[in-house]
């Protein structure tokens, strides 16, 4: 059974630390074609918290961007075309700061072939990207994720809500589908007092 979090900023002067598991990503490609009722009852940030989708409120914003040189070198694709670029920020309910910020970015080609990828309303998606892509018959086969650490911008702690010496981990995360291709690519920032992250390997039997 998880663990549950109360809905409360410190404990014994220290935020409350959410855990960040790589096992995430194959609960989330699990839940992808489950029922709406399934999907929508708990997505992976109630996992990595433990707190319920009642208890935390969500904020989506969608853009239309073209692609820098770097990230048209990561997905592929041409430089200046046409890239979604998402920005999500979900926090405790009552408390200010976000739990992190994420921004993510999916090929224009790719989202258009179902309007409703293209609607920012329709956030917080029941079963996330990994649901979203299979509506256009994308299956992720792999997920890597690159973490460093860093100082925050100052931009970054007011944001965040962080006191002077905490650092971020900063988290490139990609999303290829069955043939190798990438279909996404996310930068989530990561505040070092709320998140720990945990890399799980597991190992065949010789």
């Amino acid at each position: 059974m998880a663990k549950r979090y109360e809905k409360v900023d410190f404990v014994d002067g220290r935020r409350r630390r959410a855990e960040r598991c790589n096992l995430r990503h194959q609960w989330e490609k699990d839940r992808a074609r489950a029922g709406l009722r399934e999907r929508g009852s708990r997505g992976a940030t109630e996992r990595d918290t433990g707190l319920s989708t009642g208890q935390l409120a969500f904020h989506a914003e969608y853009e239309r961007i073209e692609a820098p040189e770097e990230l048209a070198v990561t997905l592929g694709i041409e430089p200046g075309a046409a890239v979604l670029k998402r920005t999500y920020r979900t926090r405790r309910a009552g408390e200010r700061a976000p739990l992190n910020i994420a921004r993510s970015y999916l090929p224009y080609e790719i989202a258009r072939k179902n309007p409703e990828l293209l609607d920012q309303s329709r956030e917080p998606w029941p079963g996330g990207t990994m649901h979203q892509l299979l509506t256009v018959g994308i299956e992720v086969g792999r997920v890597e994720e690159v973490v460093t650490a860093r100082p925050p911008t100052a931009q970054e702690a007011e944001e965040l809500g962080l006191v002077p010496g905490v650092a971020v981990m900063d988290v490139r995360k990609t999303l290829h589908d069955m043939g190798g291709r990438i279909v996404e690519v996310a930068d989530v920032v990561l505040p070092g007092d709320r998140y720990a992250v945990k890399c799980v390997t597991p190992l065949e039997r010789w």
